[in-house]
């Protein structure tokens, strides 16, 4: 400990302020429920690096997280199987998120912390989820579709250099925050996530981008915080070199 003197008033930083304090406290809105359900669709192994990555994330103090695996199951599957479980579950389908994480996905350890903060600011999204690429030297940003498009679209947008808010008409789902609401409306079809590989007659298409074809006919919207960086994993070098990080 370095030399002082130590005066009487050891209020502290926080109570010297506390307009300033209460206001970031009210944007942070970490006096309300924000209880997560966390859902993991996965193989049967996680990589180290992965797995290492999700023990260090960070929850909002002092309120609930449920951690679900879906376990070998296609991936659309696994999370239109895990929800339907979460809803039918008198507790945990009254919680106020969900939190999609994907088995290859390296979000930073303060990346709830923020997606739950930009929640609470736009109340307006029923998703936000953290900025990464598809793997691969021609990797895009999963940002999927320009919403003042009167054509609904998924072409890839142009991430925010800013750390801002991107509006878009889909996301990946690497690492989205869903409000729980959502998948309590009946008007949405189920299962809620399908991937068509165009062998049924209804095209290609990748389970999360089919979510939000159906989710946007009712009003839900989406956006990416680019400042919620996120880390794609290629653990075998599929895409390029083994143990890459795109």
């Amino acid at each position: 400990m370095k030399p002082q003197l130590v005066m009487s008033d050891l209020s502290g930083k926080h109570n010297a302020d506390l307009e300033q304090t209460r206001n970031r406290l009210i944007k942070g809105g970490s006096w309300r429920k924000q209880r997560i359900v966390v859902l993991v669709p996965s193989a049967d192994m996680i990589a180290a690096k992965v797995a290492m990555n999700y023990w260090n994330l960070a929850f909002p103090p002092n309120n609930g997280v449920v951690r679900i695996l879906a376990q070998g199951m296609e991936v659309g599957d696994a999370y239109s199987t895990a929800i339907e479980n979460v809803l039918a579950h008198p507790d945990l389908s009254q919680w106020e998120f969900l939190l999609t994480m994907e088995s290859d996905n390296l979000p930073p350890s303060d990346g709830v912390i923020k997606l739950v903060e930009r929640m609470e600011a736009h109340p307006e999204f029923a998703c936000i989820g953290g900025l990464y690429f598809t793997k691969g030297e021609g990797g895009v940003a999963q940002i999927w579709g320009d919403p003042k498009d009167p054509i609904l679209n998924f072409r890839p947008q142009l991430p925010d250099p800013a750390g801002g808010l991107v509006e878009c008409c889909g996301t990946g789902m690497g690492f989205n925050l869903f409000r729980m609401k959502i998948f309590h409306d009946s008007r949405l079809r189920k299962p809620w996530f399908k991937t068509y590989n165009g062998k049924d007659g209804q095209g290609v298409g990748t389970q999360d981008l089919t979510f939000w074809t159906d989710a946007r006919k009712y009003g839900y919207r989406c956006a990416i915080d680019c400042a919620v960086k996120v880390g794609h994993y290629d653990l075998t070098g599929a895409f390029g070199p083994p143990d890459m990080v795109w």
